[in-house]
């Protein structure tokens, strides 16, 4: 939809750049029906209903200069953005806003989106985890994603580093639609080396904030975009997360939301799974496989798309398996990093053989070298 199509994107824009507390905005809305009514109010009018002084004044100042000032050019930038192919605004009273996202206490007001504004309304599941993962917590956050996107599931997460990245990566590598929730304004990208991976998004699937254009980012924005990213979604899916985690907050607004929430189990030595140990126990449904998230969520996924008895099959590159030396030294990495010394004191193999057939392990991508050790490649078991 053009924005020319919707003449009350101007007022939409005008209360959304006003910068009131959101829920203010939203109680106003609510009385008045719509932001135009709201704006034209009488300053008596808005006093009656007990509106303060300072958010009396800026309506008022919008109302004697309409078409003048630092507000008239933050909308006029907005309309000039949604007009940039792939470029949509949507407001809350906007047919295209997802359901699932007004349910919130705090909806967004309106959503900048570049991409598909139509995948905003595909059931979504929220896969969310550490910027510090382990590899092997980055790589099953995008084996799942490839699942989980066959099963007819769309993506969703925050476009961070580590969990949230291979989690959009995966979706993407299946030819399915993936949606990122930025902490930044739509004209920047955070952290600037997924710069690519937003454009793949872009052409895929969606990239949508609720916070202005030029917005950097600062840590308090992280966990406000934290609400929309579960309240898009039909569940949130926590991959790796410490105990203080951003994943954490994202887990806490899926319960408020009344949205389902999953946690996969990890390693008691690893910090980064500690977090998702503490959500098991507070009731949070742990996950070892996809139908432990499908048996909760089949309900809301079209039935062409996922049968209980079919499990997807993953496109993966075929691969040796290991024979002989190298496949007992396969056995003997765990799903933990294994050290050398541990390896050559249960091989009972030189250190020169057995850095050769590590190597060779490496190549083929059976294992991985990581902080510790070995592990076994999770995508080859």
């Amino acid at each position: 939809m053009n924005v020319t199509d919707n003449p009350d994107l101007g007022p939409w824009l005008a209360l959304f750049h006003m910068s009131f507390p959101l829920k203010v905005s939203l109680g106003l809305i609510q009385y008045f029906g719509s932001p135009s009514t709201l704006l034209s109010a009488s300053d008596s009018e808005l006093k009656s209903l007990g509106v303060g002084e300072k958010i009396r004044i800026v309506i008022r100042g919008y109302q004697e200069r309409p078409a003048r000032g630092k507000l008239h050019d933050l909308i006029s930038k907005s309309l000039l953005w949604a007009q940039e192919p792939n470029c949509s605004l949507i407001t809350l009273n906007d047919q295209r806003y997802p359901a699932q996202l007004k349910e919130i206490s705090a909806p967004p007001l309106l959503l900048f989106v570049q991409g598909s504004p139509e995948v905003l309304t595909n059931p979504q599941l929220a896969v969310v985890g550490s910027r510090h993962a382990s590899p092997a917590g980055i790589e099953t956050a995008r084996l799942f994603a490839r699942q989980l996107a066959c099963c007819g599931l769309t993506i969703t997460s925050g476009l961070a580093l580590g969990i949230d990245g291979s989690s959009h990566r995966g979706s993407l590598e299946v030819g399915r639609p993936t949606i990122a929730v930025m902490a930044t304004g739509a004209d920047q990208v955070y952290p600037r080396r997924h710069h690519e991976l937003a454009q793949e998004i872009i052409e895929q699937g969606a990239l949508i904030t609720e916070f202005p254009l030029g917005t950097a980012p600062k840590p308090a924005y992280f966990p406000q975009r934290n609400r929309i990213i579960s309240g898009l979604s039909l569940g949130v899916l926590v991959v790796e997360a410490a105990l203080r985690s951003g994943s954490l907050i994202t887990a806490r607004y899926a319960v408020e939301q009344g949205r389902e929430v999953f946690a996969m189990p990890g390693s008691v030595h690893n910090p980064t799974t500690k977090g998702c140990h503490a959500m098991i126990r507070q009731g949070a449904k742990l996950v070892e496989t996809i139908d432990d998230i499908l048996e909760e969520l089949s309900l809301h996924i079209s039935t062409a798309s996922y049968s209980p008895t079919q499990k997807p099959e993953l496109v993966q590159a075929e691969t040796n398996l290991p024979s002989g030396l190298d496949l007992k030294v396969f056995e003997l990495v765990g799903d933990e990093p294994t050290s050398v010394d541990l390896l050559v004191e249960r091989s009972r193999l030189p250190v020169a053989t057995l850095s050769q057939i590590l190597m060779r392990l490496e190549l083929d991508n059976q294992i991985a070298n990581v902080a510790g050790g070995f592990i076994r490649n999770i995508s080859r078991k």
